[in-house]
């Protein structure tokens, strides 16, 4: 499986970006999509997950609210909206895929995408 994000940028506080993450490959049909990120000096965080069949999602408290994460199940394309973006939310953002299709743990996520860099300048 390989995952390509795009859509990272440099964006004032209070604005908006979308990340997009493609998903190819040996992907099946039911799988879940995660959004991490990780700060310079601060441990990778969980942000927002889907399951690819249902479409269940789950926010981390940081971000409830703001972001909105979809997906596009015929282009195999999953999407972070993220909107009143805020100094912490700078971060290089990375998708990830975790092919049980249940669970958003951290340790099930298996691939990894090569990460997009967010900056929100105050």
């Amino acid at each position: 499986v390989q995952l390509q994000a795009s859509g990272g940028g440099l964006v004032q506080a209070g604005g908006s970006l979308r990340l997009s993450c493609a998903a190819s490959g040996r992907t099946g049909t039911s799988y879940v999509m995660g959004w991490f990120r990780k700060a310079p000096g601060k441990e990778r965080e969980f942000v927002a997950g889907i399951r690819w069949r249902g479409g269940d999602t789950s926010y981390a408290d940081s971000v409830k609210g703001r972001f909105t994460i979809s997906r596009d199940n015929a282009k195999n394309t999953g999407f972070l909206q993220m909107n009143t973006l805020k100094p912490e939310d700078t971060a290089v953002y990375y998708c990830t895929v975790n092919p049980d299709g249940m669970s958003m743990i951290v340790s099930r996520f298996i691939y990894w995408g090569q990460g997009t860099q967010v900056t929100v300048s105050s």
